[in-house]
């Protein structure tokens, strides 16, 4: 608090500072006036009189001046500057106040830290997620491994919520009795024990209070610390986490292998019944047509058509070298025409044959549209055979993926066996406490001269 000075005192000072700056000034001009008698001593010899007379003068001023001075110091001690300061009711509440809210809390808390807070013992244990590279068939897959493999943060990241998940409180109460632990001081130990029916839920938020977990989101990396009663029961809980933990990550590992082999097999089912319908259908239409390759049976009718061809030709040199020896009417040059007219009704026989799939040309079907639907057909059953291929390839990939664990648990720390109690933490706790507790005083203090002086 900065004092204030009272108008007794400022009129005081001014008055006693008022002589002192006479004097100096005074003071001042005679020095001044002393060195100009001495320079005028040094160029004119004949003023020495006048030089004594003004030296007798500022002797007798400079003398007026301390007098005054000595009055001045005198009247300054005869009035006072200001009264002694006296307490008053309100100091003596606000002392009242700093003891009833500051200092006895901060002695009480101290004391049940000190003598009745039971020790307890910190067990600490770190890990990580860490995942196999897949190489192989699976690679050639496009990806497929991708269903049996996450990446290690979020991984973690579930590991991270997990451990402070209801279902960890359960799984290790099941197997330690947190409860029975926790409780064994209560109500003695009031601020660090739990209640013996304590529900599920409440044991939940006890558990953040005995179990710190730190987690690094950008390497992974996890680390717990378990405090307890007991050194063993603190290194018991750790331990328990950590193998609920590795369980989780087998879980989510079966779950991944499970995943990318039902998505195979689903695959290869599709692809097999892909396979059945294109075969099923070529089949019906080589039952249908009573052809088994369209290809292979135009390919002979054009090897017909072309021999038909030969043989018009030659008949028709043979034709015309007989009519040229013979007459018209020879028999022999009859015959050789009615061979020719019946070589070239085959041919036009074989050409309608080409446009049809049977001998009567008006009841048959279109050939161009049967080779069509046949190519079609051998597309589609081409189709199936490569999915079908595809699918065994990915199904083996899966299997031989799902044989290998690609995710596990690496732990960096082991579960530590604490041999001295390291919570709770009194000095931090007692000097957080008198902090806030002095904290919230003052600000309550300031408060009511605010008002008060506003009133």
């Amino acid at each position: 608090m900065t004092e204030t000075k009272s108008p007794s005192l400022s009129v005081e000072n001014e008055t006693s500072a008022q002589p002192r700056n006479q004097g100096r000034k005074q003071a001042k001009n005679t020095a001044s006036g002393q060195r100009g008698n001495t320079n005028r001593s040094g160029t004119n010899k004949g003023n020495g009189g006048n030089n004594k007379k003004l030296k007798g003068k500022l002797r007798a001023k400079i003398t007026a001046l301390e007098q005054e001075l000595d009055d001045a110091r005198a009247n300054a001690a005869e009035f006072p500057l200001a009264r002694p300061a006296r307490m008053k009711r309100r100091h003596w509440g606000v002392i009242l106040s700093f003891f009833l809210f500051v200092l006895a809390p901060v002695v009480a808390v101290n004391f049940y830290l000190w003598t009745v807070a039971e020790d307890q013992y910190v067990s600490t244990t770190g890990f990580t997620v860490r995942s196999q590279e897949n190489s192989g068939a699976s690679d050639l897959l496009g990806g497929l491994a991708s269903f049996a493999s996450a990446s290690t943060a979020s991984d973690s990241d579930i590991l991270f919520e997990f451990i402070q998940s209801q279902e960890m409180v359960r799984v290790v109460d099941q197997q330690l009795d947190l409860r029975e632990h926790y409780s064994q001081h209560w109500p003695t130990d009031w601020a660090f024990a739990i209640w013996p029916d304590a529900s599920i839920e409440q044991l939940v938020w006890y558990w953040s209070r005995v179990v710190k977990i730190s987690y690094d989101s950008g390497s992974g990396l996890i680390e717990v610390q378990a405090s307890a009663y007991d050194a063993e029961y603190s290194q018991a809980i750790t331990k328990a986490i950590l193998g609920a933990s590795q369980t989780r990550i087998n879980t989510l590992n079966e779950q991944a292998r499970s995943d990318a082999m039902g998505y195979a097999e689903a695959d290869l089912a599709e692809a097999l019944e892909r396979l059945k319908d294109a075969r099923e259908a070529l089949t019906q239409f080589r039952t249908r047509t009573q052809i088994v390759d369209p290809t292979a049976d135009i390919q002979g009718r054009m090897g017909v058509m072309n021999n038909l061809q030969q043989q018009l030709a030659q008949a028709l040199i043979d034709y015309d070298v007989l009519l040229g020896s013979v007459g018209a009417n020879d028999p022999r040059v009859q015959k050789s025409e009615q061979r020719i007219a019946v070589i070239k009704e085959r041919i036009q026989l074989e050409r309608a044959n080409l446009t049809s799939s049977g001998e009567d040309v008006a009841s048959s079907q279109d050939y161009p549209a049967l080779l069509s639907e046949y190519e079609r057909l051998n597309v589609d059953l081409q189709f199936a055979e490569e999915t079908y291929r595809a699918a065994l390839t990915a199904l083996d990939a899966a299997r031989d993926n799902a044989s290998r664990q690609s995710r596990y648990l690496a732990t960096y720390i082991s579960p530590s066996l604490a041999q001295e109690a390291e919570a709770p933490q009194r000095v931090m706790i007692g000097g957080l406490a008198s902090l806030f507790l002095l904290f919230i005083w003052s600000i309550g203090v300031l408060i009511y001269y605010s008002i008060r002086d506003r009133s």
